[in-house]
């Protein structure tokens, strides 16, 4: 399965524009799934290329309505409990590979 997203990727590295139109670099961490939807968990990257240390960003996946350009567009949750259940599966998955502070 290919992944199209908006800009450039890079190992992971994501690029996506914010609400001024200025580019946010995040690496992609996970896919994570629930009820039926999908959820990008990322991480946002310091104009040095380094890994923030902080708080991860989790999106809704949406395809466009344009079945011909294959583009997933990411959009924000409002609700709290949907970003909870989703931390919660990402935390569980990678209890590993991050230290997690509450």
């Amino acid at each position: 399965m290919e992944e199209n997203f908006e800009g450039e990727e890079l190992d992971n590295i994501v690029i996506l524009n914010d609400e001024e139109g200025n580019e946010v670099k995040f690496e992609f961490l996970d896919l994570v799934e629930l009820e039926d939807e999908e959820y990008v968990v990322l991480l946002p990257v310091t104009e040095e290329g380094e890994e923030e240390e902080g708080e991860v960003v989790i999106l809704k996946v949406e395809d466009t309505d344009d079945e011909e350009a294959d583009e997933e567009s990411y959009v924000s949750i409002e609700d709290e409990e949907i970003l909870n259940k989703v931390f919660e599966i990402f935390k569980e998955k990678f209890k590993d590979d991050f230290d997690f502070v509450d």
